[in-house]
């Protein structure tokens, strides 16, 4: 199986050895969905940072710098952009890709999407796992929560929109359908007998 080496950072040990949310401090996120694709292909799609973009819906933009780093900036809650660089510190071929923010990241965060055989043969069960430290604490989690921008809400949404779109190659939408608002009827003045 074909690993990539991990990225170094000038004159510091593998990358992997150094912590970037301390002491459990951070928020924790795992989300898992099956997706009808070989791992193979939904790997080819992650590992390219730059398609990213088109699976999450908030508003984020993500420039590659190289193989194995990025800039992000995404919106928060209070549309404040909060911006910081990645680096990818672990990818395994068609199973894993890892990842850490830089130090001085305005949200320190870690994570990995694993893309492993499902249960009977049935496609590939992609796993994200994301630890964040919340800017402002609980009270900035609380408030993410309050305005859909939590990071698990936009993770199981992400995961939502990648299986949709490997698998059908669009994403559903309700636009141009009814709002589902029963429509006003006219009451009858016939009354029935029983």
């Amino acid at each position: 199986m074909a690993q990539r080496s991990c990225a170094r950072e000038a004159g510091s040990p593998a990358v992997l050895s150094r912590i970037i949310v301390p002491g459990n401090q951070g928020t924790k996120v795992v989300r898992a969905v099956t997706i009808l694709k070989p791992a193979s292909e939904l790997y080819a799609f992650w590992r390219n940072v730059e398609n990213l973009p088109r699976i999450i819906r908030h508003p984020v933009t993500i420039v590659a710098r190289n193989e194995n780093e990025s800039h992000w900036s995404v919106t928060a809650p209070g549309d404040a952009r909060v911006e910081w660089d990645s680096l990818i510190i672990n990818d395994e071929r068609d199973r894993l890709i890892a990842w850490r923010s830089r130090e001085g990241a305005e949200i320190p965060n870690a994570g990995s999407v694993r893309f492993e055989p499902a249960p009977g043969d049935e496609g590939t069960e992609v796993t994200i796992a994301l630890e964040y430290d919340a800017p402002g604490g609980r009270v900035g989690d609380f408030l993410a929560k309050l305005t859909g921008k939590e990071p698990a809400q936009q993770v199981a949404d992400t995961l939502r929109r990648f299986k949709a779109l490997m698998e059908v190659g669009e994403f559903p939408t309700t636009d141009g359908q009814s709002t589902g608002r029963p429509q006003r009827r006219k009451k009858s003045k016939e009354k029935i007998n029983s």
